[in-house]
Parts: C-alpha cells; sequence; structure tokens
C-alpha cells in the first residue's frame, strides 16, 4: 500500500468537497440574498419563531457558518438583539444538518453530471442568476466528487493492520476513549472550518468500516464544537459587546450540549439506531461489497437529533443563557463615540452580515454630524467661545469614517455579490457621501460661529435666531435620515418631501426679510453675507438629507 497515494487522495478529496460546499453555499446565498436579508430583518423576539428562522436560512444557504457570521453582523450593527441572534442561531445549528443528510443520500453517480451542467452555467452564462444556479449544481458536483475521491483513497488501508490498530485507539468505550474522540473532531474541524466537510470524512471513514458507529458519533459531537470557532473569529476586533455575546452563546449551547449527551452517551447512539430503524434504514452493520453503506445515514440522523435535542432544551433555558453569556463577556464599558470605525474582513465573505455591519457604521457617522450640528447651533445660540472648537476633532473623525467605510464597501463589492447586494452598496456609498458633504457644510457654519462668537464678525440678534430656526428644521431632517439608516419608515419620502420644502420655504422668507434689514440699515454686509453663506449651506445639508432619503427608501 502507497502510503503517499492514500494521503493524496484522502486530502484531495477532503479539498474538493471543501471547495464544492464553498461554491454551493456561495451559490446559494447570492441566489437567495435578498430574501435572506429580508426574513433575517424581519425576525421577532419570538424565541421559537427565531429559531425555525434560522433553521430555514441556514437549510436555504447550507452552512450555519454563513448564517452566523451574518447573524454578527446584524447584531453588531444594532439590526437585531441579542436575543433574537441567540435563537435564530440556535436554528442555524438545526438547519445546517440538512447538508448531512443530503450527503447521506450517495448521489455520487451525479457528481460529474452536475459538474458538466455547473460549468458552462457558471463561467459561460451571460445572467448572474444563471451563473449563481451553475455554481450550486457545480459545487454539488465537486462535493460529492469529493466523497468518491476519499472513498477510493481510504479503501486500501482498511486491510492494513497499522492502519486499523490506529483507528482502534478511538473507541468510546471508556471515557478517556469518549473525549479523545470528541477534541479530535472539533480540532479537526476548527482546522478546516467546515463541520460539514469533517462529517463528509468521518462518513466516508465510517463507510470503509474504519470507524464504528459509535466513534463516528463521538467524533461528531466534537464537531459541533470545533465549528462554533467561525463565530468567535467573526468578533475578533469588534468592539460591539452583543455580537461578542452572542458568539458566546453559540460556543456555550454547543459545548453544553455535547457535555450533557456525554453523560447518556450509550443511550444516545441506541436512540438513534431505533429512531433510525424506525424511519426504514437497513441495520447499520449490513456490508456490500466490504463498504457499509447504511452508516452513512445513521451519522446524518444522530447529527440532527443531536441538534434538535440540543436546540429544544436551550429554547426552554434561553434567557438563563443569554445571562451567562452576558456574565462570561467582558463587562461592557462606554462607547468612545469618535472611535473609528472597525471592520472585520472575514465577515465579507458573507455580503448580507458584511453589508449589515457597513450600514451600522453609517449610522454612527451620522451620529457625529448631527452632533457637531448639535454643537454649532448650540453655541451661536448661546455665544459659547469655548466649545464651538469642539468642531474640529468632530470633522477629523466625519473625514476618517467616510475613508474607511467607501473602503470597506469597496472591499465588499469587489467580492462576488449579488445585483440585490450591489444596489445596496451602490446606495450606501451616496448615503456616505452625502453625509460628508453635510459635515462640510457644517463645518462652515462652525467656522463663520466661530469668528462670530469672537467678535470678528457682528450678526444681529435676528440673524442668530434665523439661523437657529432653519438649523432646527435640518436637525429634525437628519434626525429622521439617521433613524432610516437602520429601520426605514414606509413614509420616509413623503415626510422627506415635507421637511425639504419647510427648509426651502423658510430660507427664502429669511433671505428676504435680510434685505428688507439690509435696507432699513440694521443689518451690516459682513454680518448678513456670513448671515446667508450659513442659511445657504443649511439648505445644501437639507438638500443631502433629501438625497439620503429617497436612496433609503429605494426611490433612486
Amino acid at each position: 500500500m502507497n502510503v503517499l497515494d492514500v494521503a493524496i487522495k484522502t486530502l484531495g478529496g477532503l479539498g474538493l468537497f471543501i471547495l464544492g460546499m464553498k461554491l454551493m453555499t456561495e451559490g446559494l446565498q447570492m441566489s437567495a440574498g435578498k430574501r435572506i436579508k429580508r426574513i433575517l430583518e424581519a425576525v421577532s423576539s419570538n424565541r421559537i419563531v427565531g429559531c425555525a428562522t434560522g433553521a430555514f436560512v441556514t437549510a436555504l444557504v447550507q452552512s450555519s457558518s454563513a448564517t452566523t457570521v451574518m447573524l454578527i453582523g446584524f447584531v453588531s450593527a444594532g439590526l437585531m438583539t441579542l436575543q433574537q441572534a441567540v435563537g435564530v442561531i440556535l436554528g442555524a445549528n438545526v438547519g445546517t444538518t440538512m447538508t448531512a443528510q443530503l450527503i447521506a443520500f450517495k448521489l455520487s453517480s451525479l457528481a460529474l453530471p452536475a459538474i458538466i451542467i455547473g460549468v458552462p452555467l457558471k463561467f459561460f452564462a451571460t445572467r448572474k442568476k444563471l451563473r449563481y444556479v451553475g455554481e450550486v449544481i457545480l459545487g454539488f458536483g465537486l462535493l460529492f466528487y469529493g466523497m468518491t475521491v476519499m472513498k477510493h483513497g481510504l479503501a486500501p488501508i482498511k486491510s492494513d493492520p497499522a492502519f486499523a490498530s490506529f483507528f482502534t485507539q478511538f473507541s468510546p468505550e471508556t471515557m478517556g476513549g469518549l473525549l479523545l474522540c470528541v477534541g479530535v473532531g472539533a480540532l479537526v474541524t476548527i482546522m478546516v472550518q467546515s463541520s460539514s466537510a469533517t462529517i463528509g470524512l468521518t462518513m466516508t471513514l465510517a463507510a470503509q468500516g474504519l470507524l464504528d458507529f459509535p466513534t463516528a458519533m463521538a467524533l461528531v459531537l466534537g464537531e459541533n464544537i470545533g465549528t462554533t470557532i467561525t463565530a468567535e473569529l467573526a468578533t475578533i476586533g469588534s468592539v460591539n459587546i452583543n455580537a461578542h455575546r452572542a458568539a458566546r452563546a453559540h460556543t456555550m449551547f454547543n459545548v453544553l450540549g455535547v457535555g450533557l449527551m456525554l453523560l447518556i452517551f450509550p443511550h444516545f447512539v441506541d436512540m438513534i439506531e431505533r429512531f433510525s430503524i424506525y424511519l426504514g434504514a437497513a441495520p447499520v452493520g449490513d456490508a456490500v461489497n466490504g463498504e457499509y453503506v447504511n452508516v452513512g445515514r445513521y451519522i446524518a440522523n444522530g447529527h440532527t437529533l443531536f441538534n434538535i435535542v440540543n436546540a429544544l432544551f436551550f429554547l426552554a433555558v434561553l434567557p438563563w443563557l443569554i445571562k451567562v453569556a452576558i456574565w462570561l463577556s467582558p463587562a461592557e464599558k462606554q462607547e468612545d463615540r469618535l472611535r473609528p470605525p472597525s471592520f472585520d474582513d472575514r465577515i465579507i465573505d458573507s455580503p448580507v452580515g458584511a453589508v449589515a455591519e457597513a450600514r451600522g457604521e453609517i449610522a454612527r457617522m451620522a451620529e457625529a454630524v448631527r452632533e457637531t450640528m448639535d454643537n454649532t447651533l448650540e453655541c451661536l445660540r448661546t455665544k459659547d467661545k469655548k466649545n464651538i472648537h469642539k468642531w474640529r476633532r468632530y470633522e477629523d473623525h466625519i473625514n476618517l469614517m467616510h475613508k474607511e467605510i467607501l473602503g470597506y464597501l469597496t472591499r465588499i463589492y469587489q467580492s462576488e455579490v449579488s445585483e440585490e447586494i450591489s444596489k445596496d452598496i451602490s446606495g450606501l456609498i451616496r448615503v456616505t457621501t452625502n453625509l460628508e458633504r453635510i459635515g462640510d457644510a457644517v463645518q462652515s457654519i462652525a467656522m463663520q460661529v466661530e469668528d462670530i462668537n469672537d467678535g470678528s464678525i457682528i450678526l444681529s440678534e435676528q440673524a442668530r435666531k434665523d439661523v437657529d430656526e432653519l438649523g432646527g428644521i435640518v436637525r429634525w431632517f437628519l434626525d429622521l435620515v439617521t433613524e432610516a439608516i437602520n429601520s426605514t419608515p414606509a413614509n420616509l419620502l413623503e415626510e422627506a418631501d415635507t421637511l425639504e420644502n419647510a427648509i426651502d420655504k423658510t430660507r427664502e422668507d429669511m433671505r428676504r426679510a435680510y434685505v428688507a434689514r439690509l435696507r432699513e440699515g440694521t443689518c451690516s454686509i459682513e454680518g448678513g453675507m456670513a448671515f446667508v453663506n450659513m442659511l445657504t449651506r443649511l439648505e445644501r445639508a437639507g438638500d443631502c438629507c433629501f438625497s439620503i432619503s429617497k436612496v433609503l427608501a429605494k426611490n433612486y
């Protein structure tokens, strides 16, 4: 037996499996991205509904890791509460078992036909939707072809005594052996970053008779622990405490669930066998041409059964689970409102989650613009000479956010994204640019307020009141669009149109009144020029708010 040949075929087959899994998941995400986004945005606080939503979405994209990373992005953006996210993640663990069920159907004969159909669709189709379908079909083919390659690679070693004795070390008959199996399953899953791939490898080893069914199930339990590393990695660098807590909760209910199952492991294995036979499966020990063809179905059923039982148990104790997650996570600190944006490039692999994360930072940028305007108008109203200088720090922060957000959105856009996500990114770029323009308008006003408060420019009391009044309307408009970034109301355009007209009319009335004061000699020319400039800048800020409203309402 050539050990190198066995290793090449096994690892090559595993590589094909992982590539196929990735292609299939990405294709499903692209083709269903719009639907996934709407489903996740509409998820309720009801834990049962959230769990069902997670199961459905994950079954749709065939990856609990993809769903979890999306959820981390939603939580980081403030689009989803911790309780909502944890409920959905519980469901995601159930939904991901559909992949193992699919593998257990032994569809290897369809692998090459799927590759033949998928390649021309993915690489030569002119329509994006067909290319996404091609990715799914090609991924399906590569996944099952990888399983076939692994099976042929491992076939020679089952008759080798040295390898047979090696695999007998992984025996769950003792607690030490059981923990070894769980540890190996977790470690391999952490290394390949795909529980589906390691479950596929486990099924192949079991089908060749290298692992008995209890050993395979112990490895699968470990693989359920290993898959939690994806969510943990997605929170590295995130300052959002709830994102960390969601990842902690995910790790906890997988680790605790496995721990509880280990306490009753023999009964758990027996329950899977009884359940599978009840559903019509042939005995797990039946062999055909030296291959245990039925063991894959038992492993898939065990994987599904474990995650369903685990989800039901933790759904019942979800409030306590969240309390423990909060306790385990670092204490929440007062967030620095002027901190730079923190983006995780790992989330870019999940465009829906990445766009949600960017949207959250854009909302924070809007709040910074709003605070700059508040500071400027307040200092004009109170004639404060000290605090007006704060605008410089705010302006630097807004410019930095503008640069970082556009850079992140560009990186998302350069990855493979659906047409719907592409439109969202384009819209968010316009929103970010308009916010930066509002910041520039406020900067111009702040510079003149500095001169007015220092006495370099004389501004009449009426002019101060007028600027404050018009600024109040613009501030109201900015409030409206800031809230709409994360949750767009149905009547946004109607309210935006009303405010836009109010700003234009108020500005024109104030300009006419200023001309009258100028004729009467009650207003200086220099002060009047500053006054007109501030009105113009405020009107420009209102125009930018209206442009943002049209983007958020998708009225391009």
